[in-house]
């Protein structure tokens, strides 16, 4: 199949597709006499593969792994219960980092109870206060946005 249709079979755009391959984590297609890429049910696999671990959240960097143990079916797993347990801690830590943010944002709406003009809107000034803190100060204080789980490694 071409890269289309591996798209299609595996719900992932052709984009995706295309940076899992230059990430190493999509073995190398052969290629037709036209040049096209041909690929088989073994990347539909591998592709379901890295998408579920992205589902959990997982790094490309942590993919990469899991692949390597997964390419080697007769070595230890000792490493890959590391790599979960590893990766549950930056869950637990996400989980407590969201409900913080909660809690702020939860604070924050209770700052403006009705509607009123905008220039009297609780919500909008005390953004704007914050907002107003040295960048050095804010980068201080708790409660950050929470993005992913991991503060390191590839996101896509």
């Amino acid at each position: 199949m071409k890269i289309g249709e591996l798209a299609l079979a595996a719900q992932t755009q052709v984009e995706t597709i295309r940076y899992y391959e230059r990430e190493g984590l999509l073995p190398q297609a052969p290629r037709s006499e036209g040049n096209y890429r041909i690929y088989g049910p073994e990347h539909v696999e591998r592709l379901a593969f890295v998408r579920h671990c992205r589902s959990l959240d997982m790094t490309l960097d942590e993919i990469r792994v899991l692949l390597r143990f997964k390419d080697q079916p007769q070595a230890e797993c000792g490493e890959v219960n590391a790599l979960l347990d590893e990766h549950i801690g930056h869950v637990a830590t996400r989980i407590r980092e969201l409900r913080q943010l909660e809690k702020q944002l939860k604070a924050l709406r209770e700052q403006c109870a009705g509607s009123s003009e905008a220039a009297r809107c609780g919500i909008l000034n005390e953004l704007v206060q914050a907002s107003s803190v040295p960048a050095a100060a804010a980068a201080k204080v708790p409660g950050h946005h929470v993005g992913g789980s991991h503060t390191r490694g590839s996101r896509r």
